[in-house]
């Protein structure tokens, strides 16, 4: 063999070797989430039986605590308490909270930022009285009516830990938020759906999650990264405690409507699953040496690339002169066919998931420059930043409700 076809061997095989663990967790998950789901046995308890506190961690979020606190009280029972954690707050969070009927804690400490952080203290303050589980709710949400005698429901019957469906609110309001929508239905429901079918730990996704007392006490919620909902379920998986999904009801959130917000967002969770991988690939892949096989599926989600750098690397893979490389791209492409087709059929809807990925090339574009601010992201040093919440009269010269405008500013960036 000549030196180049060395080379392309090498090359063919890093690009085979980056992209298969996404592949065969899409693949797998996908697949399992179009299964027929298998009936609950909750039993004939009552949904008030167990007390629960609802802990919002809030960062200057004076415009959307009171309609989150609204919605959770709105399914409220006697035996649920809502506490805000009014963290590192300047503006009028804690005066709305407690005009919404919440109870609030201060948690002033600027040496502490971080998500993670307002969980600690408000899971601590609430275990202090009668509460028996702690679910997550972000200051941004909504629930479904319903959510909360569910998850309590779900709790009596005896789950350890708990994930309800995540989804986007104001998916409407451009074409970033469709993306984003039927990203997220993917991500938060097609695969921990297909992880439920399949027996395995649904995962925790930051928002609409609920854990029990006795796992708090066993595995202190200690978590501190940028990506502490990540590092908790790590954690959890490491101890052999499953979370279960519940699909019926959901929580939806707000999405930024334009690039800033999105940036932002963007660079903390893909920088902190970097770093997540650095951090426990190794021991997964250990585990899974050892016999460990329910290990496979969180090693295979670690290592598993985000799909917009996927799709650079296929599309890559697509034009190399190696036939088997060519065929191995297309099945891959097909397999993200797939997932997206599994997202859109229970999420999105079909048209709307066809104008989202309308867009999708400009998406990947601003993906491949975000690389370097997500790649600072994921150093151990790497701090905590809010996602900047936007109004309706907010403008961004990248608003994808416009695509000239995202081409002019990608043409800026030198990436046109």
């Amino acid at each position: 063999m000549s030196s180049l076809s060395y080379l392309l061997l090498f090359v063919s095989v890093v690009l085979v070797v980056a992209t298969f663990p996404l592949l065969l967790e899409l693949f797998v998950l996908s697949v399992a989430a179009l299964l027929p789901q298998g009936r609950l046995k909750n039993g004939e308890t009552k949904a008030d039986e167990i007390p629960i506190a609802v802990v919002i961690p809030a960062h200057n979020e004076e415009a959307l605590i009171g309609r989150c606190v609204e919605s959770l009280l709105a399914g409220a029972n006697p035996a649920m308490e809502i506490l805000v954690v009014a963290h590192n707050c300047t503006d009028a969070t804690e005066h709305e909270a407690e005009a919404a009927g919440a109870k609030v804690l201060v948690l002033n400490d600027p040496d502490r930022r971080g998500k993670g952080h307002a969980l600690s203290s408000g899971f601590k303050a609430s275990l202090k009285g009668k509460s028996q589980a702690v679910l997550v709710i972000d200051a941004d949400t909504v629930v479904d009516a319903g959510l909360i005698a569910l998850v309590q429901k779900r709790l009596q019957a005896g789950a350890q830990a708990l994930q309800c469906r995540y989804e986007v609110r104001n998916y409407q309001d451009s074409q970033r938020t469709k993306l984003m929508a039927l990203a997220f239905c993917g991500v938060n429901v097609i695969r921990p759906r297909g992880r439920a079918r399949l027996g395995l730990s649904a995962g925790i996704l930051g928002n609409g999650f609920a854990v029990h007392r006795e796992v708090l006490t066993q595995i202190p919620y200690d978590a501190q990264s940028v990506v502490e909902d990540l590092e908790y379920h790590l954690a959890l998986i490491r101890a052999g405690i499953r979370v279960e999904f519940i699909d019926s009801a959901a929580v939806r959130a707000e999405m930024p409507k334009t690039a800033k917000g999105a940036r932002t967002q963007r660079a903390r969770w893909e920088g902190g699953r970097l770093r997540m991988m650095k951090r426990w690939a190794p021991d997964l892949l250990v585990a899974v040496f050892r016999g460990r096989v329910m290990q496979i599926e969180p090693l295979l989600d670690l290592l598993s690339l985000p799909i917009a750098s996927a799709v650079v690397l296929l599309f890559v893979a697509a034009c190399m002169p190696v036939p088997w490389l060519r065929i191995y791209a297309r099945v891959a492409f097909g397999v993200l066919l797939l997932h997206i087709a599994a997202a859109a059929f229970k999420g999105v809807g079909f048209w709307t998931a066809l104008k989202a990925l309308s867009i999708a090339p400009f998406y990947v574009l601003w993906k491949l420059w975000m690389v370097p601010e997500i790649w600072r992201t994921s150093r151990l040093d790497a701090a905590w930043v809010r996602t900047q919440r936007e109004s309706l009269a907010d403008v961004d010269s990248a608003d994808w409700n416009s695509i000239p405008a995202v081409c002019d500013d990608l043409h800026e960036r030198s990436l046109l």
